[in-house]
């Protein structure tokens, strides 16, 4: 496949913003079902699920791919491959987006897992480890929608401490970013 051919990913947003522009993929079902007109045959099924699940098969349908329904999408292989070909500054900016939708996708599944360990009482620090991972990729996701944006243009002056200090410049250690506390969600 070309460069230019929609991926799973770009069929799922598409999808998405039918339902509303900037809707997250993750956040869509679809649903089909056939018109009163339609033949008996086809008038008593009906079919609905995730959009992403929905994309992937098109996908597949629309480029000759096999339908393999146990593959799992390789969406961060491929977003790793990108950042090392990508020159535009919009790129950078939509692969740090893309990142950070992927790790609200991880928070959910984690968020699941830890939910599910709570059930089925798994020891108490398996939830919390959990918790905290849940916490650390939503804080991680965040941050990214924060910096994406810069990648979009170039910064007027290189304002690095190299360059500072090679201007003379004092040159103080950046604070830590501030991260909030673990919460715990038991």
């Amino acid at each position: 496949m070309s460069s230019d051919t929609p991926t799973a990913h770009d069929l799922a947003r598409a999808l998405a913003e039918q339902l509303h522009p900037g809707a997250a993929p993750r956040d869509v079902t679809v649903s089909f079902d056939a018109r009163r007109q339609a033949p008996v045959e086809y008038r008593d099924r009906g079919r609905g699920g995730p959009v992403t699940a929905f994309a992937q098969a098109l996908h597949a349908a629309l480029y000759g791919l096999p339908a393999d329904q146990e593959a799992l999408p390789p969406a961060l292989d491929a977003l790793l491959q990108a950042t090392h070909t990508v020159t535009a500054p919009e790129q950078k900016t939509a692969v740090l987006k893309l990142v950070a939708e992927q790790l609200r996708n991880a928070a959910e599944i984690i968020q699941r897992y830890q939910y599910r360990a709570q059930w089925d009482r798994f020891p108490a620090d398996v939830a919390e480890q959990l918790a905290d991972a849940y916490d650390s990729a939503q804080h991680i996701a965040v941050a990214l929608d924060r910096v994406a944006p810069a990648f979009s243009h170039r910064p007027a002056t290189d304002t690095t401490p190299s360059a500072k200090a090679a201007q003379g410049q004092s040159v103080a250690a950046p604070a830590p970013a501030p991260h909030p506390p673990a919460s715990r969600r038991l």
